[in-house]
């Protein structure tokens, strides 16, 4: 029987260090980074998720405002047809003077019917409107948070290359305040 020799490699020395002193900087650091990474995976999804909800009420709204529009000029179609009953009325013989009054009358009609539903379009095209900016107001801030997550894992990046621990201060206060911010987002 031999013996040998046993020499400790770089790897052996590490998981000997690991297990007396506990986790590094470098697993902190990647743990910590992972969070955030979470995070803003949540935060860029509700940011998006926020901006197609206002856009899918801005495209409800010019739907509607293009409908209004259409009966706003069947209605001045309808207007232009009762004025010209109206001369020819005036214009016509005795006999015939009652059939254009009816029919002026019958436009006067449809043009109060088409009024009020061009109104109600354009109530509608106000209300999606509004609900299109209740919808991207959290985007503004959401935006926010996201970048201050994001210059937060750089700087848990720049800790653990240059071995600073310092830098993971402002990290911290980096990822605290981008939370904060999504938070507040939809307060």
């Amino acid at each position: 029987m031999s013996e040998g020799f046993h020499v400790h490699g770089a790897h052996d020395h590490e998981v000997d260090h690991a297990a007396e002193h506990g986790p590094g900087l470098g697993q902190q650091v990647a743990i910590f980074t992972a969070l955030l990474a979470t995070v803003g995976a949540v935060v860029s999804f509700l940011g998006g998720s926020a901006q197609n909800e206002a856009l899918f009420h801005k495209n409800g709204a010019v739907l509607y405002k293009a409908h209004a529009s259409d009966q706003w000029s069947f209605y001045q179609a309808k207007s232009t047809k009762g004025h010209i009953m109206g001369m020819a009325a005036e214009l016509a013989p005795k006999d015939k003077q009652s059939h254009y009054r009816d029919e002026a009358a019958r436009y006067d009609k449809e043009k109060a019917e088409i009024k009020a539903k061009a109104e109600a379009l354009e109530e509608k095209s106000k209300q999606e409107d509004e609900l299109a900016e209740k919808a991207f107001h959290p985007h503004h801030l959401l935006a926010l948070a996201m970048t201050f997550i994001q210059v937060a894992i750089a700087l848990a990046s720049i800790t653990v290359l240059t071995k600073r621990r310092w830098l993971l201060g402002p990290a911290v206060l980096g990822a605290v305040t981008g939370i904060t911010l999504s938070v507040w987002a939809y307060l």
